[in-house]
């Protein structure tokens, strides 16, 4: 692979860091003593510059020279003992675009809390990972653990092998744990999505850590400490300045580097958008918002009274009920209410990836009362039942408007638009950004770290948008030219995993 001039710098530092710690990239070679904790890197570069490149290099060249990737399903303790990599994503979606490059990412919730195995299961475990001989398990026949073997062959789940071979969740997983044990390298990527606790329990619990993050992004919200990478000394900040080939043709990518000139203003800004959109098709200047669309890529907005004021539209257009939800309306996570004797059942939830920030789809009502059955978007097993508390706001209404609540459990609010903040760290193939709110926020003068606030809202939302961007021009709304439902869910759903559809309280 051919590295940009910066990416090799990076490569050598952060190779450099490795051998510290008995990880020899180019000898091939591993040793399982270490000269203690090796200072923070962090590769910064804004969006095409090769952060994700430079990532997955590093993740298959450590692969290949021996080092073992930690699972968030199962971790070996054979293992322990060797090298190991965790890569880590703050959200379930920024795991998953990742994921999709073939970088093994998981949550940074799912590598804090580990699964307990039953001892039995925990044998065919070892086996499907390749670290012991086929099991005799009284309770499987030899056709059922093919059926693991295969499916293990093609989708690399131990829940999802054992699923196939017939047993659920509740058969093989008596529990979950919080992580007491250091672990050897961390490579995270979306840092600039840490605040300072986050951060520190990172550097805790790693002792290679290597942050991959992008400063022109927005900070944490209710941190006034800016990005964690802002704080490492300048030799630990590897910059990746250069706009790479395969990106450099994007008009997304030019529009969001464009944001970088001291001399841009919004309306020079925009007048750009309209040019973009005159000759490429993967920008598009649109008057209103499309509604159809809303149902699984939210609108990205600056005010939270813009986000009310669509998801209300958003219900009207799609004949949602005044009193209930619909069958594929979409939801993002708010939060977990659980008091501290709950602990475990909180520790389960997010170790399925029900953390702050998911997006999910309201499948509909569970078995008991307050339950919701859900659609986990950007999950490895996205189908679950959980106790919920669904908040719906409505312009003009102080409280809102709740058409499930349990006592405790999971908090959810409409996600047919979402704040840019909270935006930040996903992305969907097409997204629509409300340009009255950016507007808003530049008359607004508003500056972050010595930045417009309107060129990073602008900067985070152009970049969410993976193969077209739609700057919508006005308050208006269209109508949908389909029902909202689920059926689209089964194209993108992987391979049933048992565990994730037993009930959680």
């Amino acid at each position: 692979m051919e590295f940009s001039a910066d990416q090799l710098r990076a490569w050598k530092r952060i190779s450099a860091t490795l051998a510290a710690s008995g990880v020899d990239l180019e000898g091939r070679q591993l040793t399982s003593e270490t000269r203690g904790a090796q200072p923070t890197l962090a590769v910064i570069g804004k969006a095409g510059s090769g952060k994700t490149m430079l990532l997955a290099q590093m993740v298959k060249t450590l692969v290949a020279s021996g080092v073992e990737t930690i699972s968030a399903d199962y971790e070996s303790r054979r293992s322990r003992s060797r090298r190991t990599l965790a890569v880590l994503a703050p959200t379930n979606k920024a795991a998953s675009v990742l994921r999709a490059r073939g970088v093994p990412a998981t949550t940074i919730h799912r590598i804090l809390y580990t699964p307990l195995y039953d001892p039995e299961y925990e044998a065919i475990a070892e086996w499907l990972t390749g670290k012991a001989e086929r099991p005799k398990v009284e309770s499987l026949t030899d056709e059922a653990l093919d059926r693991a073997e295969a499916f293990y062959k093609v989708h690399p789940s131990v829940p999802g092998a054992l699923a196939s071979a017939g047993l659920r969740g509740s058969d093989f997983i008596r529990g979950w744990k919080r992580r007491d044990e250091p672990l050897d390298i961390g490579m995270i990527d979306e840092a600039s999505m840490l605040d300072k606790r986050q951060y520190e329990d990172l550097r805790e619990l790693f002792s290679t850590l290597v942050l991959f993050g992008d400063p022109a992004q927005l900070a944490p919200v209710g941190t006034n400490d800016g990005m964690v990478f802002e704080t490492l000394p300048e030799e630990a900040r590897l910059p990746l300045a250069r706009v790479h080939r395969q990106a450099a043709d994007s008009p997304i990518i030019d529009l969001a580097h464009a944001l970088a000139d001291d001399g841009m203003d919004f309306d020079r800004f925009e007048d750009l958008v309209h040019e973009m959109a005159a000759r490429d098709e993967r920008v598009v200047v649109a008057r209103r918002v499309d509604s159809g669309a809303m149902a699984r890529a939210p609108v990205l907005v600056w005010r939270n009274d813009t986000r009310v004021r669509l998801i209300h539209a958003f219900r009207l257009a799609h004949g949602a009920p005044p009193d209930g939800m619909m069958p594929g309306e979409p939801l993002i996570c708010d939060g977990i209410e659980l008091p501290l004797k709950h602990r475990k059942r909180r520790m389960d939830l997010e170790a399925r990836g029900l953390v702050k920030g998911a997006q999910a789809v309201w499948l509909g009502p569970g078995k008991k009362p307050g339950f919701s059955r859900l659609f986990l978007m950007g999950s490895d097993d996205p189908r679950l039942a959980v106790a919920s508390i669904i908040q719906i706001e409505s312009p003009g209404e102080e409280e809102p408007f709740i058409p499930t609540a349990a006592r405790m459990g999971a908090v959810f609010l409409h996600g047919a638009a979402v704040t840019i903040h909270k935006a930040q760290g996903s992305q969907w193939p097409e997204v629509q950004l409300f340009a009255p709110d950016i507007l808003a926020a530049a008359r607004s003068g508003r500056v972050e770290a010595g930045i417009p606030l309107w060129k990073r809202l602008a900067y985070v939302a152009i970049t969410r948008a993976e193969e077209r961007l739609f700057w919508i021009m006005r308050y208006a709304l269209s109508r949908p030219a389909e029902p909202l439902g689920i059926d689209d869910l089964s194209r993108i759903a992987p391979p049933p995993v048992l565990m994730a559809e037993t009930p959680v309280e």
